[in-house]
């Protein structure tokens, strides 16, 4: 991905901007950055502070932090496994740029590993193609049994943990604007806006109580429309000769912004290339449940790949980590807390190989605890202390329950009469006992559009409607 790309994806030059600075850059050649700049498309000031936290291509195999040995190694296993034959394809594989893998393969035939095939295209510079001989597939045979990691070239842990610190989430200022813009059209409480802002911007652990039904989870869900800047993540690090996948299409949102890895023919307006072994994404929002175990928090070695899989909250650094229903775990919530309640504080947290080596890494991200049991049954006070942030999603009032009701009826069709809500309320803490709860008026509009649509009938209120939708908000008692 070109730097013109991610300007224009953090909203900071417009694509007509780009283009013009790229029709400069043949008149005058300079970098497009600088015709950004006197252009007035950004200042110098902006333009600074977003490429300093831009991984972009190491100019020789040294600055790719990787020893050199090792990456022909993994070079001889892309092509062995992938039959690839072109630099084109083999760029595209190791995420490296032309250059260097034209070192690679200078080595490699240096070794007697490859043989050329001839060229496809005598024009382009790029045009050899090359196959493994026999020495070749016996180098690529030995590297798979060291390891089988065949995928894009890992970055060094010092440039993870250097990029992981300067793409905190707290550098991220939360605005009253935001959190309104993000929530959307849940009816949330000034008051909560004002208590959970400095929360987001402290970026300190937050917990979020209350009765079920009433919006912890879709106000944690919300919160990843705040922080939707980009961030870099590594395909993979490498630890001490070991590798730790990080990248997980699962739970990082690929920026797709037609990216393509380098073309193999040289361009006139490629200018500044990000490192491809990092991939542009929106920034992480991870949300797991009573599926929690404390295996999930440590790294995850699969002994006959010979490599590691990153766990859960290093894929989430720089973004949300969002543990819902906190206390129904299969661990104890105890447990839980003993595990990330050091990390939480210090920001760092340490990880093991199977080889008994330690190392740290920045325990940078948002931590939300989600629950519906009281906090005080679920840790003692010295855990809640080190927790600053305990906010209550509490029950609606009548009135925010009104305004939540209008807002589900809006998007049904649906009137919503002053008689028709005080039968609903009514019929829900008289008829069945219960408190209003925000989930209900959702719940509700739905069931009775159902009961509409079966019948064959316009959306619309009727009381024997709404006694069918009560009624199964719980069973009835005898």
């Amino acid at each position: 991905m070109k730097l013109g790309e991610l300007l224009i994806a953090a909203k900071l030059v417009s694509q007509e901007q780009v283009d013009a600075a790229l029709a400069q850059h043949l008149v005058n050649g300079r970098r497009l950055g600088e015709n950004l700049i006197a252009a007035g498309a950004i200042s110098a000031e902006v333009l600074e502070t977003f490429m300093h936290r831009v991984p972009l291509e190491p100019g020789d195999l040294a600055e790719t932090g990787i020893d050199d040995k090792w990456l022909l190694g993994l070079m001889l296993k892309l092509m062995y496994l992938g039959q690839l034959e072109t630099p084109a394809q083999i760029v595209e594989a190791i995420r490296l740029p032309p250059h260097l893998v034209s070192d690679l393969i200078r080595m490699a035939s240096e070794r007697r590993l490859l043989r050329a095939l001839g060229s496809r295209d005598p024009r382009s510079g790029y045009g050899t193609s090359y196959a493994l001989n026999e020495e070749g597939i016996r180098w690529a045979q030995e590297a798979l049994e060291q390891s089988q990691y065949a995928g894009p070239a890992p970055v060094a842990l010092e440039a993870f943990v250097e990029l992981v610190q300067l793409q905190k989430i707290n550098h991220v200022v939360v605005t009253p604007e935001k959190i309104r813009a993000a929530f959307g059209d849940l009816a949330i409480d000034a008051v909560f806006i004002e208590k959970i802002g400095p929360a987001l911007n402290s970026d300190r652990a937050i917990l979020m109580y209350g009765p079920p039904g009433n919006g912890k989870t879709s106000v944690a869900f919300c919160l990843a429309d705040i922080f939707n800047d980009i961030i870099y993540v590594p395909h993979a690090v490498m630890i001490g000769g070991q590798i730790m996948r990080v990248y997980d299409p699962s739970v990082h949102q690929r920026l797709d912004l037609g990216q393509t890895t380098q073309s193999s023919t040289p361009s006139l307006i490629r200018l500044e290339e990000i490192d491809t072994r990092w991939v542009s994404c929106r920034r992480p929002f991870v949300v797991t449940g009573g599926e929690l175990t404390l295996e999930m928090l440590d790294l995850s070695f699969d002994p006959t790949a010979n490599l590691y899989e990153a766990p859960l909250h290093v894929k989430a650094l720089g973004g949300c980590f969002v543990i819902d229903d906190f206390g129904r775990q299969l661990v104890p919530p105890t447990s839980l807390l003993n595990r990330w309640i050091v990390p939480m504080e210090s920001r760092v947290d340490y990880l093991k190989l199977h080889t008994g080596k330690s190392f740290a890494i920045p325990f940078e991200e948002l931590v939300i605890f989600s629950t519906n049991l009281e906090p005080e049954d679920l840790m003692d006070p010295a855990y809640l202390r080190r927790i600053p942030y305990k906010l209550e999603v509490g029950a609606p009032t009548r009135e925010r329950f009104r305004q939540i009701c209008e807002r589900a009826c809006a998007k049904e069709g649906l009137e919503l009469t002053d008689e028709t809500f005080e039968a609903i309320t009514h019929r829900i803490t008289e008829g069945k006992g219960m408190d209003l709860a925000a989930y209900m008026a959702k719940f509700i509009v739905d069931q009775v559009v159902a009961t509409c649509r079966f019948l064959d009938v316009p959306p619309h209120f009727e009381p024997r409607f709404i006694d069918y939708a009560v009624d199964n908000l719980r069973v009835n008692r005898a």
